[in-house]
Parts: structure tokens; C-alpha cells; sequence
């Protein structure tokens, strides 16, 4: 199949652009090469992907909308998967404008050009953020979902009813992701994981924000790939509703969907269970919960085991693990 994908320079696009081109499909990569953290970083990837003959990376912004028409009309894609999006839950307070300008502007251009060609599948990354600090746990698709604390979890939330009223326009077959916590090799720098291995590694601090007492919903790379490929095989459909959990719209051919395994972790937990396979304590600094974080996430699974038969399950040893074995091994030529 075809495949094109923004954000393949990014950490999840770039891992799940890898693993369909190991699976034989073609690939169109977009990517805007933002230096949000380390281009060295991003380089590498791409350079990784672009071994495979049948991946074709295009450098452009999103907020480029007749160079993103132009590659999707060029490429006519079976499936759609928008990936790229100014990141950062904290960076969001820092610089709104980037969110607003990559995350509503440019998300509206990929449905512009989902529009045009009538794609057969249209997949958006959406964020466990939108759920806020609501109270009831597991969170669950079918939960309110209108008191997002960031401006990051405003344009999440906004690009997913972006997608429902396009879906139900021009009848394009959409599913929205919402991720929890991913984790893993190739990770982004500003991610608790990167963040504490490199100062452990360093000798130095490790700033543990809300005294230690969040906890997070973490999700493996590779079992997050799975999902999105599983799920882009299944088309929002009545013929595939799953009674009294389904997000499936009345008026749409449009699904939201978590992506979690359901197994939260504590902070400090996350923190011991680096120490340990690191063989060092870390140097901790305690420090207040920052504004826009919330205490918790916790994903309820029962809608993408009912439509895919799994979630996640690598456990977190084994993750942490995976990434220490990369980390090792890149981390002098990634910057």
C-alpha cells in the first residue's frame, strides 16, 4: 500500500514509516526538520529511512498547504497518517503561536488534501492530554474531554473536531489516536526518559517535577506501531460499531481510539526502575508540579481490544531496557 506520513523525522513517524517499509508498503515522508530539540537527531533518522528504496522524504512545513496538496495529490496515498505537530506540553506556554500555526493550520491543509484526493483512510495523532485533570479513571473515549489545561491539548482536541466535520462533509474515513506517554530508542530529547537517562549518564540532577507523586501511562514504541497499523486496517464503519464503548459518530465515518495499555506507573516507580537497570542512583531534585501538567494518566484499552484484539503490553523494564541498549550505542552521534 501507499503511506504518507508527516512527521517521519519525528520519533513515532519515524518508527512507524521503518516498519512499513520493512513490510514492503511505499512511504512519502514529510517532515519540516523544526529545531524543537536536536536536527542531528532528526537527520540521523531520516538517514535511516531513506535506505529504503521505496521511501521518498519531502522537507516542507505544514503550514505550507500547496506543497502539502501538491505531494498528496502527486503521491495519491491509500492511507493518510498526520503525524507532525509542534510538541511539548510545557513549550506550549512558551510559544502558543508554534501550536496554533503547525497543529490548527497545518492539520487543516493535510485535510484539505485528504479532501482532494479522497483518501481512503485518514489517520490523526491526537494526545491522553485532552483529557485534562479529569478525575475518573480509566479514561475513556467516550469521557468529556472539553477542559484541556495547555494550549497544546486545545489545538489536539480542536484538530479532532476539525476531522469529524470534514469526515462527515466529504465522507472521508477517519480515525484519531489518542497517545499515552510513548517511550523508547530514537526518543525525543525534551521526554522524561531521555531527560533523566542523560543526566544519570552525566553525573548530574534529574528534575523530578510534582515532588514525585504523577504517575503516567507509558507506551512502548513498538506496541504503539502495532495499533496504528492495526487500526489503519479498519475503516470507522457501522459495520464494525462495538456496542455501548464505540466513539464511532452518527454522523461521521469517524472513530477516537486510545492508545494505552492501562497500567499506570508511578513517577518515582518510573525513576527506580531506571536506577536499576542503570546500576546508579540518580541525583534527584525535587521540584512543584509545573503549570499545564496534570497528575495522571490512565488509559482505558477496551476499545482498541475490541477492534484489534491486543494493546500494549511491553512491560516497562523491558522498554527502559531497550532504550538504555540505543542510548549507549548513538548517544555520541546524536548531540
Amino acid at each position: 500500500m501507499r503511506y504518507f506520513i508527516t512527521g517521519t523525522a519525528g520519533f513515532i513517524g519515524f518508527h512507524l514509516a521503518r516498519r512499513l517499509l520493512e513490510e514492503g508498503h511505499e512511504v512519502v515522508g514529510f517532515d519540516g526538520m523544526t529545531p524543537y530539540y536536536s536536527l542531528r537527531l532528526k537527520e540521523a533518522r531520516n538517514a535511516a529511512l531513506v535506505q529504503f528504496p521505496s521511501f521518498h522524504a519531502v522537507m516542507g512545513m505544514l503550514e505550507d498547504g500547496e506543497l502539502v496538496k501538491d505531494n498528496v495529490s502527486a503521491f495519491r496515498p491509500d492511507v493518510i497518517i498526520h503525524l507532525a505537530a509542534q510538541a511539548g506540553v510545557r513549550y506550549s506556554l512558551e510559544n502558543p503561536k508554534a501550536y496554533l500555526d503547525s497543529n490548527l493550520v497545518g492539520s487543516w491543509n493535510i485535510l484539505e488534501a485528504a479532501r482532494d484526493i479522497g483518501v481512503g483512510h485518514l489517520m490523526l495523532a491526537s494526545t491522553s492530554s485532552v483529557y485534562g485533570a479529569n478525575p475518573g479513571i480509566p479514561f475513556h473515549e467516550t469521557d468529556k474531554a472539553d477542559e484541556p489545561l495547555t494550549f497544546y491539548a486545545a489545538t489536539k482536541k480542536s484538530t479532532e473536531l476539525m476531522a469529524h466535520s470534514y469526515a462527515h462533509l466529504h465522507k472521508i474515513p477517519t480515525t484519531a489516536f489518542r497517545f499515552f506517554t510513548v517511550y523508547g530508542p530514537w526518543g525525543r530529547p525534551d521526554m522524561a526518559l531521555f531527560k533523566f537517562v542523560k543526566a544519570m549518564t552525566e553525573g548530574d540532577e534529574i528534575e523530578i517535577y510534582g515532588e514525585g507523586k504523577m504517575s503516567r501511562d507509558f507506551t512502548y514504541i513498538d506496541d504503539l506501531v502495532d495499533s496504528i497499523i492495526d487500526l489503519s486496517r479498519i475503516l470507522p464503519s457501522e459495520d464494525n460499531r462495538v456496542p455501548d464503548i464505540d466513539t464511532l459518530s452518527h454522523q461521521a465515518p469517524f472513530r477516537l481510539v486510545n492508545i494505552g495499555g492501562g497500567q499506570p506507573v508511578g513517577l518515582l516507580d518510573f525513576i527506580e526502575t531506571i536506577e536499576r537497570l542503570m546500576g546508579k542512583p540518580a541525583k534527584r531534585r525535587m521540584l512543584p508540579m509545573q503549570k499545564g501538567d496534570v497528575p495522571r494518566t490512565f488509559a482505558s484499552p477496551d476499545l482498541l481490544v475490541a477492534l484489534t484484539g491486543k494493546k500494549p503490553e511491553i512491560s516497562l523494564a523491558e522498554g527502559v531496557g531497550a532504550f538504555l541498549e540505543w542510548y549507549s550505542q548513538h548517544r555520541q552521534d546524536i548531540g
